[in-house]
C-alpha cells in the first residue's frame, strides 16, 4: 500500500494529536468524584481507564503508521530521482 506525504502528515498529527488530549481527560477522570468509591477504584474508573489505554493505543499505531509511511515516502522519491536520472540532492 502507497500511503501519500499529506495522508503520513494527517495520520502523524492524528497520533500527537491523541497523546495531547487523552492524558490530560485521564487526570480528569482521576480526579472526578465519581472514580472512587470508599477510596477503591469505581467502574466509572475502570471504564474510562480501558477507553483511554485504548485510544492511546489507536493513536500510538496511527502516528507510528503515519512517521513510517512520511519516511518511505521520502525513500521512494529518492528512488524514483536516480531512476529518472535527476540529482536526489542539490549539486555543488
Amino acid at each position: 500500500m502507497v500511503i501519500t506525504r499529506r495522508w503520513a502528515v494527517f495520520l502523524t498529527a492524528v497520533g500527537v494529536w491523541t497523546w495531547l488530549i487523552w492524558p490530560r481527560f485521564a487526570l480528569a477522570i482521576y480526579r472526578d468524584d465519581r472514580s472512587f468509591v470508599d477510596g477503591a477504584p469505581a467502574a466509572f474508573f475502570w471504564i474510562h481507564a480501558l477507553l483511554i489505554a485504548a485510544s492511546l493505543t489507536i493513536g500510538t499505531v496511527v502516528g507510528v503508521l503515519g512517521v513510517r509511511a512520511w519516511r518511505a515516502s521520502g525513500r521512494r522519491r529518492i528512488a524514483e530521482e536516480s531512476v529518472a536520472g535527476t540529482p536526489s540532492r542539490p549539486q555543488d
